[in-house]
């Protein structure tokens, strides 16, 4: 341990005595990593400003948490740097260390040498322990210049969004709805129900789908503190956490609440076309009621198919069969406008279409039906009332098959397991079985995925019922001609032959893939995606129902594939999440909001024209600009668009990040890169990266912004100025940005940057840029990989003429 005098940096001078302590954590780094922690604490030490530096084996457990707030007292640190995971995952838990041993939680600072050092350069020790004393001199060099925050308070409004009306989304109102909150469901269908409203049992019990959830579904709808917005859809939303304004579009019935359900509009309809509801399998008229249990009970009429159009009535029937006179096509849409404290997202998913896979001979052969059409089969309430019956001759089969895996866990589908398909496939063999025992059942299956309470007994129970369960898939489906039925050709890969089965009838047992419409939620909520398409959650383990947008929380298949009971649980934890923020009555902001510079701005109004949340106010006749920081997401973009260093970003300084820059650039800097990532999408890509161990070359430094649009170009030239051989500016996705569309200014300065580059006649491949998501870890190693190719291609006379014109500007 060494106590080093204050030292100037280029462009900051620290004003105060400054004392920090360093804490290498060992957790994931000695034993399942490559750093060498002893190594970099006694490095710590050498470092200007740091009093303490020391090595602990688990930092974040309560003795290491202890050590820390006994050495900020005994050596009166006024700075606290960890060395360790990532601050995506425990800087909240250090914060609260500091915060109970007396210091402002914003002057604590994470260096990430694990997710982004140790764990991706497993095979180079000396390398990684370079590294890691680079990234603990850059979080040294920060945490110098941060200073002690303020967080404001905003009121929270009382009243929750959900948005979805399947089995989650009643789950989560219901629990809200119980805690005392209004709550509004939002449900784009005629009535609330879901998929499950679609199934005939559940797994393991077997219990009847309909019977558990028509007792919810009627508790959603008659419940006080429940405002049921069915046939609606969700069409803006503005705010923040706490202070959310939604606007709802409510689509006409042209039913209105006198209806009975008594049905005598029915019969008279001279339209009919195929009823989604049984999947095609039966028809359903112009007016309808989707399912008989429906919430509410109350028809509807299908406009896009009724003869009468806007304004004009050329059939009248059902209105004469009306004796409650219920229906008026004078109804019109409604624009609601709501404000609420926290939503919940439970939009749930759609099921794999299998038509793209032709050997499956899906709607070429009509003995060949998915998953759910037997579903709608075989249930009391189905188009066959009940009885498994063949498409081709209405008999039933006395051979059935089951071919699984159709859409997932292949490439030709999605590269993910649907979770749910195994025992769903169980369940139905076990159905038929109970009706027609003498039913010849075949599953051809890659693997039996029986994994839940209850389910291998299951599993064991169709064995036993003499269901045969075959490894290997079909190669090709062929139909007979003359029987209709079907040779189901392919290998058995447990006993390496090939078979050739006769089927009466073949299901397709169908994956879950991302709703058609995610990207229009994900656009209004600004949420982030999954490379698979469902939503992602801000931490699958510490915070997975939680969404990265604060008050927004997820639950059941709009975040990944799931059974009935985990779309249940996730919907009472999600509801559990909301009702906690609402239950303070009020939430703080986080202090990474801008300050004004009033002596530097020019009122130029540049800063209001790129704020993608109209957050700053702009009069140029009084001469005023103005923040409202409740509206802020702490982006940054407006500091980085100020062409006079007018904007100050809490936390997030000029200086803190030029610091960085100068820590990184100290040694070697002609082979390093310098990468920009965005706290939400690709900082946490290199977190997805480190996690899954996926190797790139050691000469990456990362330095973390919220938002790629805070990435001004200064910052960039400041780089190249410094001797760094490339840089990387890194976020979301265009159109999948955080802070809803700031990453078009990177776009652009980046663009401009390439220009310039051009103009002084640099290498521009030199600057990449490149649009990552949190689960694209692989996108960013190779990313890293390909640049390292263009660091070895750089010249030293090509970095000493980019640090002459950089500096130059």
């Amino acid at each position: 341990m060494t106590k080093v005098q204050l030292q100037e940096t280029e462009h900051a001078t620290p004003t105060e005595s400054i004392r920090i302590g360093v804490y290498v954590c060992h957790c994931g780094l000695n034993i399942a990593g490559s750093v060498d922690c002893e190594a970099v604490a006694k490095f710590a030490a050498t470092l200007p400003y740091v009093v303490v530096s020391k090595d602990y084996r688990y930092t974040c457990s309560e003795p290491g948490q202890e050590l820390i707030r006994s050495d900020i007292k005994e050596y009166k640190l006024n700075r606290v740097v960890v060395a360790s995971c990532s601050p995506r995952l425990h800087e909240p838990t250090f914060r609260r260390v500091c915060e109970d041993a007396g210091l402002n939680k914003y002057l604590f600072e994470m260096a990430n040498i694990r997710e982004h050092c140790s764990w991706v350069h497993l095979h180079d020790r000396e390398s990684a322990t370079e590294k890691a004393e680079d990234l603990v001199r850059m979080a040294v060099a920060r945490a110098a210049l941060l200073e002690p925050e303020e967080e404001n308070t905003v009121p929270i409004t009382r009243k929750a969004l959900v948005i979805g009306g399947g089995v989650a989304g009643i789950q989560a109102a219901l629990d809200l709805a119980d805690t005392g909150y209004h709550v509004y469901l939002v449900e784009r269908d005629p009535s609330i129900g879901g998929r499950m409203a679609q199934l005939d049992k559940t797994f393991p019990t077997m219990d009847c789908s309909i019977c558990i959830l028509a007792p919810k579904m009627a508790d959603a709808g008659r419940h006080p503190n429940i405002e049921l917005l069915t046939n609606s859809e969700v069409q803006e939303v503005k705010g923040y956490i706490g202070n959310f304004k939604a606007k709802v579009m409510k689509k006409p019935r042209y039913v209105t609440d006198e209806c009975t359900a008594c049905g005598d509009c029915v019969p008279v309809c001279s339209v009919t076309v195929p009823n989604e509801f049984d999947v095609g399998l039966s028809t359903r008229h112009g007016i309808y009621i989707p399912f008989p249990q429906a919430v509410p009970s109350t028809y509807i009429v299908d406009r896009e198919l009724c003869l009468n159009k806007e304004n004009i009535i050329v059939c009248d029937k059902c209105i004469k069969a009306c004796e409650r006179q219920a229906i008026d096509f004078e109804m019109k849409p409604e624009i609601l406008e709501l404000e609420v404290g926290t939503i919940v997202v439970a939009t749930g998913a759609d099921v794999f279409d299998p038509a793209s896979l032709v050997e499956y001979g899906y709607t070429k052969f009509p003995n060949v039906i998915t998953s759910l059409e037997f579903e709608r089969l075989i249930n009391a309430g189905g188009p066959s009332g009940g009885h498994i019956i063949r498409p081709s001759d209405m008999k039933i089969p006395e051979t059935v098959a089951f071919i699984q895996c159709v859409g997932s866990r292949s490439e030709r589908g999605h590269l993910y397991c649907s979770n749910v398909c195994c025992m769903n496939t169980i369940k139905d063999s076990l159905l038929i079985k109970e009706h027609w025992p003498e039913t010849k059942i075949y599953v051809f299956y890659l693997d039996i995925r029986a994994y839940g309470k209850g389910f291998e007994d299951l599993y064991k129970r169709a064995k036993k019922e003499g269901v045969l369960f075959i490894r290997g898939l079909p190669a090709e489906v062929i139909e007979d001609r003359k029987t209709r039925n079907l040779w189901l050709i392919g290998e058995n890969t447990l006993q390496q032959e090939l078979y050739r089965i006769n089927a009466e009838m073949a299901i397709l047992s169908i994956g879950i893939e991302p709703r058609k419409d995610s990207a229009v939620i994900q656009r209004l909520l600004t949420l982030s995606r999954t490379q698979d398409g469902f939503f992602m959650e801000a931490h699958p383990k510490l915070r997975p129902v939680d969404a990265p947008t604060g008050g927004i929380f997820l639950a059941g298949c709009a975040e990944s594939p799931k059974d009935i009971k985990d779309s249940v649980t996730q919907a009472s934890a999600a509801a559990a999440r909301a009702s906690i923020l609402m239950a303070k009555g009020k939430v703080t902001v986080e202090a990474i909001t801008p300050r004004l510079i009033e002596e530097n701005c020019t009122v130029c109004g540049l800063c209001a024209r790129v704020c993608p949340y109209n957050a700053i106010i702009f009069d140029k006749e009084a001469k005023r600009v103005e923040f409202i920081e409740a509206a802020c997401g702490g982006c940054g973009t407006c500091a980085a668009e100020c062409p006079f260093d007018a904007i100050k970003m809490r936390h997030f300084t000029d200086e803190q990040i030029f610091a960085q820059i100068d820590a990184a650039t100290q040694l070697d800097a002609e082979k390093k890169i310098i990468a920009f990532c965005c706290n939400w999408c690709s900082y946490a890509g290199a977190d997805f990266a480190g996690v899954s161990r996926m190797q790139y070359p050691t000469n990456v430094r990362i330095i973390r912004t919220m938002c790629s649009g805070r990435v001004a170009p200064k910052f960039v030239e400041y780089a190249f100025a410094r001797g760094a051989a490339a840089v990387l500016v890194s976020g979301c996705h265009i159109g999948d940005c955080h802070y809803i569309n700031a990453n078009y200014q990177t776009l652009k300065r980046v663009e401009k940057l390439w220009k310039k580059m051009e103009r002084l006649e640099l290498n521009k491949d030199r600057l990449q840029l490149e649009w990552i998501n949190a689960s694209e870890g692989e996108r960013l190693a190779s990313k890293i990989r390909e640049m390292q190719a263009i660091v070895g291609s750089v010249s030293a006379e090509e970095i000493e003429n980019s640090k002459k014109m950089m500096r130059k500007g």
